[in-house]
């Protein structure tokens, strides 16, 4: 017991005779904050003092308005009492006369009436509450003078108001709060027969202190505890997503790539147009994409012809789509569905001397979807493309093997598929093993004429592919949910691996 005794700190000892009461009193008995309680109650759970128990407690607190209604009383008793001197109003007059605002006026009505207490006719409001009706206070009133209270502790009657309130607007707040229980020790029980004076102990060898032995002799140490645990350290490093995404982007550049940027929000032209998305594609309605209201300028005049050629009356052989393409609606900018529109971008930039040459991007996207395990409305995506006169559709599968063999998948299938602005075309599936199911990961292909002569002047080779990153990721931290990947869990997050193959 000695040697406890002399590894208490100043914060444990002050603490100690005061352990058979709660946190909020041992607070005010010694002075301390609650972290430093807090802190210095786990110090004596780790030395076998005590056991704290946890309890997650709901507890019906009053909100803005609450707090408001309380001292002057809800809208409909206001309006009650108003009533009661006027018998009669008309429901011009009343917002006025009863000085509510239009949502406690519309709260108060619905009240008195769903009470009978009021009743509505030719635009007026009559009374029909006697004056014993009128004195009862209200189930509602009443339970907000109990407030706060534990849920626990509710009545059915009480029940049945809180529901009525919750519906209303801040009027009453549910918040969870941890209840603590300290429960000794044996340890615990005999520490607290001790006599636990206050003096000072020496906790920190330093040079000033070691100058002289005036300063030590004769005064007594701090026992270390080394056998106690601590808690954990979580040092600071990135967020897993961006590890995954940093991973990837080493792998596209360890494969020779260079990388693209650009920004978020994309003009149709280049997120649709340029991609030889016709102005009537399904993918360009507002229930697949986010358009933003506001229109841009196009690029220069050649290039835009060129495209508006491709759609109108084809080019390289093929019929276009048939249609009169509008220039105003490609001026409409949108949140960018897919990082294929960089690839457009970098394409047109590009100048024969540039080639043969590889380019991948790395980027969040934005899509108009139903929100589940597997889909969000935001989501990352990895695009590429290869120009290059000697390449083809198995040099496009082959690059694609490379990069999913080097991200930890083994399993991976092909299948035949269709792409306004690649063709041929393929889709990407990897074997979910917790799902037992084949997951969709995304497209690729060789782009069409309709592309590669508006962006690069001729109709050359070029293999590129569009792959989503976020099913990925769920993959390799073995995520059950996508919605999981987003959200701020302190205590996850902390625990996630490095991204390391």
């Amino acid at each position: 017991m000695e040697k406890l005794i002399e590894s208490l700190s100043p914060h444990e000892r002050q603490i100690v005779p005061f352990l058979r009461e709660d946190v909020s009193t041992i607070c005010k008995n010694t002075n301390l904050d609650k972290v430093s309680v807090f802190r210095a109650l786990e110090y004596l759970g780790n030395k076998g003092v005590l056991k704290l128990d946890m309890q997650k407690k709901k507890r019906v607190i009053l909100g803005v308005n609450g707090i408001l209604y309380k001292k002057k009383g809800l809208p409909e008793r206001r309006f009650l009492n108003l009533l009661n001197e006027k018998r009669i109003i008309s429901i011009k007059d009343a917002p006025k006369l009863s000085g509510l605002t239009s949502d406690e006026f519309k709260a108060s009505l619905g009240a008195l009436k769903k009470k009978a207490m009021i009743e509505m006719k030719n635009g007026k409001i009559i009374l029909n509450a006697n004056p014993t009706e009128i004195a009862k206070k209200s189930l509602e009133e009443l339970f907000l003078e109990k407030v706060p209270i534990l849920f626990d502790d509710i009545s059915p009657e009480e029940s049945f108001a809180l529901k009525a309130l919750e519906k209303r607007k801040n009027i009453i707040e549910i918040e969870e709060k941890n209840d603590v229980k300290i429960i000794l020790t044996e340890i615990g029980e005999s520490l607290m027969k001790e006599k636990i004076g206050n003096e000072k102990l020496i906790e920190v060898v330093s040079s000033t202190l070691l100058k002289s032995d005036k300063n030590w002799k004769g005064k007594k140490f701090r026992r270390y505890d080394v056998d106690s645990p601590v808690p954990a350290i979580s040092g600071g490093k990135r967020h897993f997503v961006n590890q995954a995404l940093d991973y990837a982007r080493g792998v596209w550049t360890d494969m020779g790539f260079k990388e693209m940027t650009g920004d978020l929000i994309q003009s149709s032209f280049w997120n649709f147009d340029a991609l030889f998305t016709a102005q009537d594609h399904p993918v360009r309605e507002l229930q697949d994409t986010f358009y933003l209201g506001k229109e841009v300028d196009l690029p220069d005049k050649k290039l835009v012809d060129a495209v508006k050629n491709c759609h109108e009356v084809g080019i390289g052989g093929s019929k276009g789509w048939r249609y009169n393409w509008d220039e105003a609606d490609a001026k409409k900018t949108v949140l960018r569905t897919h990082t294929t529109c960089l690839s457009a971008h970098t394409l047109a930039n590009l100048k024969e001397e540039d080639l043969p040459v590889k380019f991948f991007s790395l980027g969040k996207n934005f899509r108009n979807e139903t929100v589940d395990w597997s889909h969000g409305f935001e989501f990352y995506q990895t695009d590429g493309f290869v120009v290059d006169e000697n390449v083809n559709f198995r040099s496009l599968l082959g690059y694609l093997k490379q990069f999913y063999s080097k991200m930890g998948f083994d399993k991976i299938r092909f299948r035949p598929a269709y792409f306004p602005y690649t063709e041929p075309s393929v889709e990407i599936d990897v074997w979910h093993p917790e799902k037992k199911v084949w997951l969709e990961l995304g497209g690729a292909g060789v782009f069409r004429p309709e592309i590669t002569i508006p962006l690069l002047g001729k109709n050359i080779p070029v293999i590129a592919w569009g792959q989503g990153m976020d099913r990925i990721i769920m993959d390799f931290y073995k995520i059950q949910d996508l919605r999981e990947m987003y959200k701020n869990n302190l205590t996850k997050l902390r625990e996630m691996r490095f991204w390391m193959k």
